[in-house]
């Protein structure tokens, strides 16, 4: 899990820090928090302690019960220099808000407090996100301030256009919304990872096929399994496509969306995209049949004679189709959702029926599990291996999935199209 150092500073954009915080660990990070002495007047230490479950720091002179290291790390067996450590242990430091005061002193090279000595020490990705009003943003000492910052290296986040602190004022000058925050932290973080390059398209939710204006053939697929799956490659250093069908749940930042509602309408988004995808993540729940004749309107119940038949007929079989024009190098993942004995002996007749690489398999029939429900347990299923997932939060479950996606890459059975 990456690790993530946030400096906050004394501005009224602190309060976003607190919703970035969450959304953070949410994702899988770890966070430890430095805060300046006037952040503390907005926004106060035990909130982000509680938070993060780690203690604020906010001079060097106080004592870290963690010694610099990010929850869940083994203690060190001396207590280091706080500036020192906290960064040393951090994949990146993100400054949030970074006022026109701390930028100065970045530019300058001063490192009069925790926060700006950590990030004269700072050897990782350092992130500065301004907010301040707009006439000190536009001032020229602000605007060289940033321009040798960004010279050295550092990422400068563009503020937002907008209301700002004082009732009536209008500018740039507003710290970008948490979820950006941390698509630009998640950003540095994957440059590098284990998929940089890759484009990888996943397919979440479930299809819905109309019965007429109103009613539908659907399923109970939340989309949760796809989007903790384009999130962990995301944070491997893929270009993310998700197609969702009906997914209504929280979407990760920094990925592409493309909305669906009928097996249709994704079958058409996948073709369309598939060509140049690297890796294909086919977790949707498709439907197998659709009404043949939707009604254009919605069907009255005193006009049906008190029953309603529906003819169903079979919709296109998506992955079948994909697999079958496949370039060399491309690697195929599908899902089985299953009840009961069998599960298994069925995915596998899947995965050679349909010519995948891979193929998760999952009974639903298990408590606490599979649709709607925030954890999995599966089997990964390849031409020459089983691996059993125990039940665990599908952000793991798609850690391992990923994982099985990378053996087989360095396997040469995918090719990274550029």
């Amino acid at each position: 899990m990456p690790r993530i150092l946030l400096g906050v500073c004394g501005g009224i954009a602190a309060y976003k820090a607190l919703e970035f915080t969450r959304l953070a660990l949410k994702a899988g990070h770890r966070v430890r928090v430095v805060q300046t002495e006037a952040s503390t007047r907005f926004v106060g230490p035990p909130s982000f302690a509680g938070i993060t479950g780690a203690p604020v720091l906010i001079t060097e002179w106080e004592p870290d019960p963690l010694r610099g290291v990010f929850p869940g790390d083994p203690l060190p067996e001396h207590a280091p220099l706080s500036h020192l450590a906290l960064v040393e242990h951090a994949d990146a430091y993100l400054i949030a808000p970074a006022t026109a005061q701390t930028l100065a002193k970045l530019a300058s090279g001063a490192a009069d407090n925790l926060l700006t000595a950590a990030a004269l020490a700072c050897r990782r990705p350092l992130i500065v996100a301004p907010a301040m009003n707009n006439a000190m943003y536009e001032h020229p000492a602000t605007q060289a301030n940033l321009a040798a910052l960004r010279e050295r290296g550092v990422t400068v986040l563009e503020p937002g256009t907008g209301p700002l602190g004082s009732p009536g004022e209008y500018g740039v000058g507003r710290l970008p919304e948490p979820p950006d925050l941390l698509a630009a932290v998640e950003a540095k973080l994957a440059a590098g990872g284990e998929l940089d390059g890759a484009n990888v398209l996943v397919t979440a939710g479930g299809t819905r096929e109309p019965i007429d204006s109103v009613r539908f053939v659907g399923n109970r697929s939340s989309g949760r399994m796809g989007l903790a799956l384009a999130a962990e490659a995301r944070r491997r250093g893929a270009n993310v496509t998700v197609v969702a069908a009906n997914v209504s749940i929280e979407r990760p930042p920094g990925i592409e969306y493309v909305d669906v509602k009928t097996a249709a309408e994704l079958a058409e988004a996948c073709a369309e995209r598939f060509d140049a995808c690297d890796i294909l993540l086919m977790a949707a729940a498709v439907a197998d049949y659709r009404p043949e004749d939707p009604h254009a309107g919605k069907l009255k119940k005193d006009k049906t004679g008190g029953e309603l038949n529906l003819r169903l007929v079979r919709t296109t079989d998506v992955l079948s189709t994909l697999a079958q024009r496949r370039r060399d190098g491309q690697l195929i993942v599908g899902f089985a959702a299953e009840h009961g004995e069998g599960a298994l002996a069925y995915g596998r007749e899947k995965l050679e029926r349909k010519k995948l690489d891979a193929i998760v398999v999952n009974d639903i029939g298990g408590a606490g599990i599979g649709f709607e429900s925030a954890d999995n347990e599966v089997w990964i299923v390849t031409a020459d291996s089983e691996r059993h997932v125990p039940k665990t939060s599908k952000a793991g479950v798609a850690a391992a999935i990923l994982d099985a996606v990378l053996s087989r890459r360095s396997s040469n059975d995918i090719k990274v199209r550029r």
